[in-house]
């Protein structure tokens, strides 16, 4: 096959994954987080795709699989805004451990 070694791909896709995870574990601000995890997400749609050409260039599931993704990180995404806006009301700060005083 013509095009981008699956093995290239793989190195990017993990990549992209260690960076949103190490920046969901060193931040404190909220979205830094949330934006971190969809890094993760996306990354793991790069592998669905890259497998998907590769493996089984016919078949679409792991296209299929990709859109699911999407849609669930989405939600996930609109779900997480709504609590961080909330939390924000409450704290008047995004920090993750200013969610401790919710508890006073």
């Amino acid at each position: 096959m013509s095009g981008i070694p699956l093995t290239h791909i793989i190195i990017v896709s993990s990549l992209l994954f260690f960076i949103g995870a190490y920046g969901f574990l060193t931040r404190r601000n909220l979205i830094a987080m949330l934006m971190s995890v969809e890094l993760m997400l996306n990354s793991v749609n790069i592998n669905f795709i890259a497998f998907n050409k590769y493996l089984f260039p016919d078949n679409l599931d792991g296209l299929v699989y990709t859109v699911f993704i999407i849609a669930i990180a989405a939600a996930e995404a609109a779900v997480a805004i709504a609590i961080i806006i909330n939390l924000f009301r409450n704290t008047r700060s995004i920090d993750a451990e200013d969610a401790d005083q919710l508890k006073n």
